[in-house]
């Protein structure tokens, strides 16, 4: 006989439905930032400091010292003499660079504003009892609260807003209104930015020749023509993120790492990801997994007739693609020759600022969002990533655009930066809960195929990249791996970001990067360890891993036929094919 508790509750269905509309009716009006977080964020933080009477002390005595600071500043500065300024700001803050700001009064204004964000970073962090997370939370808001009123963005403050007005009798803001109106109406009717028309895909960017030698519903497999007599026996197939279209590693053709990359005599296969719709909601990462890289090789494989593939990944794709080879290590497949991981995560208890984004209340919301669309759309992520660089990528563009009346020039990673994509329901709440939240990949409980993979079973030589400013994926989390397998190790870290660390052909200037190898089996550095002893060395990384896998290839040869009519892998046309235009 059934127990009553065992019967299931017929409000069950309703009940669930009406609660994801709700979180998903919230998710709409807050961009998918829980409010719930926030407000559990801010009453720890808050409920701390007012049982904490020795750190109230503390701030009001660096509150006094401050005023003090800023008071000295000013009478030195009004007698006329050109005082040390109380306060620099942050390496990286750009905002007061000009010699404007240095001019009474707006010294004084830049003083203040940087001793008051200065002193609400003292308060905001290392208050007793409270939470690791919460204390991010409350930091990170306020500090977008922070530059959202920072002077520079305001007309009375900025002097070289002033000034611009000035020399340009106020035409300046009649150009900043009629650019404010033009992306207003490219938003609202779904149309990319303004300038992105000069990156067309396929003749602009994403030009390099090449065909589409195999097509499913996750991805089509691009093979790119050779562009030297001989190449070397083993291929590389490059597994892209599909949170952004692939052709960031095949920009325009003199920044472009694919075109490049052939024309070291390698063949490359390139895997160009669909951009799902509501009617992929159900594809998970195991669908990913086994119709992207597992698929791909086995194309490869048959087009090729080689033995042995070497594999990069980028961001998310070369977690999937360290997933993927760890499930082939357990069940003995040999058929990779390498993994190479640019700025791709295998651990994720420290992913950086992107972790603020990420706990039950937020991912319940997204969750919820997602459920009701069946995807997240592009501008969700975008939106994020933004918040994470406002500076940069805000609030200094809205300066610049709709008050200066400066467009800044397209470029064809800015373009490539605008043409999102979106993510499949289950995959990416399997990936945020799985990676991000439970670390399941790297205690060894995620399952692939049925059943768990080890990193620990990765054995073939590796090479990495990590960027220095990578908001994305930090690069001491990347570094991680050296603790998860004992395999010989590559490691780079490089000058620049997310993105613009990975563009970073020869010939571009102000590039720099470290290096040093982990052999296979040897103690694994920490960090900063692995920082101490790499070696620091001038110009663009490419060069470096082409030798690496050179070094693990066999001798060139002539280069294999375009895809394989014989073995129903027929080219089905020309690169970049359909599915990096899917808007």
């Amino acid at each position: 006989m059934q127990s009553r508790s065992n019967i299931p509750d017929p409000l069950d269905g309703l009940a669930t439905t009406l609660d994801r509309s709700s979180f998903a009716a919230i998710a709409q009006l807050t961009s998918g930032q829980s409010p719930a977080t926030l407000a559990q964020s801010f009453s720890d933080w808050w409920t701390h400091i007012l049982c904490s009477p020795g750190r109230q002390l503390q701030l009001a005595a660096k509150g006094g010292r401050k005023l003090m600071r800023l008071a000295d500043y000013a009478m030195r500065s009004a007698s006329g003499s050109d005082p040390e300024p109380a306060i620099d700001p942050l390496p990286q803050d750009r905002r007061f660079a000009d010699a404007a700001w240095k001019r009474h009064p707006f010294d004084l204004i830049e003083q203040a504003f940087l001793l008051q964000q200065q002193w609400w970073h003292a308060a905001t962090t290392g208050v007793s009892g409270v939470t690791g997370h919460h204390e991010a939370i409350v930091e990170f808001a306020t500090r977008q609260m922070l530059d959202m009123v920072s002077p520079t963005n305001f007309i009375p403050t900025n002097p070289v807003l002033q000034q611009r007005i000035l020399e340009t009798g106020g035409q300046c803001l009649v150009e900043g209104a009629r650019f404010f109106c033009d992306d207003l109406e490219r938003l609202v009717r779904g149309e990319p930015a303004a300038g992105t028309e000069a990156y067309r895909v396929g003749e602009k960017v994403a030009a390099t020749a090449g065909k589409v030698v195999f097509r499913n519903r996750v991805m089509e497999l691009i093979q790119y023509a050779p562009a030297t007599e001989t190449v070397r026996p083993e291929p590389i197939l490059i597994v892209p993120a599909w949170i952004m279209k692939y052709y960031i590693l095949d920009l325009s053709p003199e920044n472009s790492l694919i075109r490049w990359l052939v024309g070291q005599g390698y063949t490359v296969f390139c895997i160009s990801w669909h951009n799902p719709d509501s009617a992929d909601r159900d594809l998970d990462m195991e669908d990913y997994r086994l119709l992207g890289p597992m698929a791909a090789v086995d194309v490869i494989q048959a087009i090729t007739g080689t033995e042995k593939i070497h594999a990069a990944g980028y961001c998310i794709g070369g977690t999937l693609l360290a997933i993927t080879a760890a499930a082939m290590a357990r069940d003995e497949d040999e058929r990779l020759a390498s993994v190479t991981l640019f700025a791709a995560q295998t651990e994720f208890s420290e992913p950086g600022e992107l972790g603020l984004f990420i706990d039950e209340a937020e991912i319940n919301l997204i969750d919820a969002m997602m459920w009701a669309r069946g995807f997240l759309d592009s501008s969700h992520m975008g939106g994020a990533f933004q918040m994470l660089r406002s500076n940069d990528l805000l609030w200094s563009r809205i300066l610049s655009t709709y008050l200066m009346g400066e467009r800044e020039p397209m470029t064809d990673l800015m373009a490539w930066n605008a043409d999102g994509t979106r993510m499949p329901y289950a995959m990416h709440a399997q990936y945020l809960r799985r990676l991000f939240l439970d670390n399941d990949l790297s205690e060894g409980r995620y399952e692939a195929g049925g059943h768990p993979v080890s990193l620990s079973g990765l054995r073939m030589p590796i090479f990495m990249v990590g960027t220095e400013t990578d908001h994305v994926a930090p690069w001491r989390s990347t570094h991680k791996l050296h603790m998860l397998t004992g395999a010989e190790i590559r490691f780079v870290l490089t000058s620049g970001g997310h993105n613009a660390g990975i563009v970073s052909e020869p010939g571009h200037p102000h590039r720099h990067y470290r290096i040093a190898t982990r052999m296979q089996d040897g103690p694994a550095p920490g960090p900063d360890a692995w920082l101490e002893r790499a070696e620091v060395r001038e110009g663009s990384w490419w060069p470096e891993w082409s030798s690496w896998l050179g070094s693990h290839s066999g001798e060139a040869a002539a280069p294999p036929a375009m895809g394989a009519p014989e073995r129903n892998y027929p080219p089905l046309g020309d690169a970049p094919g359909r599915y990096v235009l899917e808007r």
